[in-house]
């Protein structure tokens, strides 16, 4: 059951995450789709850190947990509850270092397995999550240090949203690409949907952050 939930919040955020990356920032499409990706991938995330850690898969319980903690924040840099304080973010931010620390521990344990893997995973996955929960965590102390403000909120909010978006778009159509029909089976095929994501976070991140009116918005 919690499997098929899993799958039927994934399916709905890629959709509403494909259509708010795509739409005008701040327009009322961007608003109602981004809502509907950001309660799917809460759903989607929670529940596939807790089934990968009752079959013990860490890569993906750091995936999950990951990808919880951006969509998360990122939500709130642009639409905080009035409940939520100080201590919301430094949770956050301790959240985000023991995810990076516990990721780069496990790469470093796969590293030295005799079969170079953990749980069947080299390496690799658990530097990039786990370097991207370390960084994420290095701006969440410079938020509570300094705040953020104007364009850089924005950035806090794309590049977070982004990197979630990236992390869903890759398990399914890289992670789950034994269950694709033989005709599109290709690994460059299945791999433009993930470019695709990467590309346009890049580029509303670049428009953010050059364009002037962004500031004043």
């Amino acid at each position: 059951m919690l499997v098929w939930i899993h799958v039927v919040a994934g399916s709905i955020a890629l959709l509403a995450g494909a259509i708010a990356l795509s739409a005008a920032k701040g327009a009322p499409l961007h608003r109602r789709a981004g809502i509907a990706f950001v309660y799917a991938m809460l759903v989607m995330s929670g529940l596939g850190a807790v089934v990968a850690a009752m079959i013990s898969i860490r890569v993906s319980i750091t995936a999950g947990a990951l990808t919880f903690y951006l969509v998360a924040t990122a939500l709130v840099t642009v639409r905080r509850p009035l409940f939520l304080d100080r201590r919301f973010d430094m949770a956050a931010m301790l959240w985000a270092g023991l995810v990076g620390i516990s990721a780069v521990y496990w790469g470093i344990v796969a590293m030295f397995n005799p079969k170079g893997t953990l749980d069947g995973y080299p390496p690799a996955p658990f530097f990039i999550f786990g370097s991207v929960a370390l960084i994420a965590a290095t701006l969440d102390i410079r938020m509570l240090v300094s705040g953020v403000n104007g364009k850089h909120r924005i950035a806090r909010h794309l590049w977070r949203m982004g990197f979630a978006m990236y992390i869903a778009t890759s398990a399914f159509f890289l992670g789950q690409a034994k269950l694709f029909p033989e005709p599109v089976l290709k690994i460059a095929l299945l791999a433009i949907p993930v470019v695709l994501v990467m590309l346009l976070t890049l580029y509303w991140l670049v428009r953010v952050l050059v364009s002037k009116n962004w500031q004043r918005k």
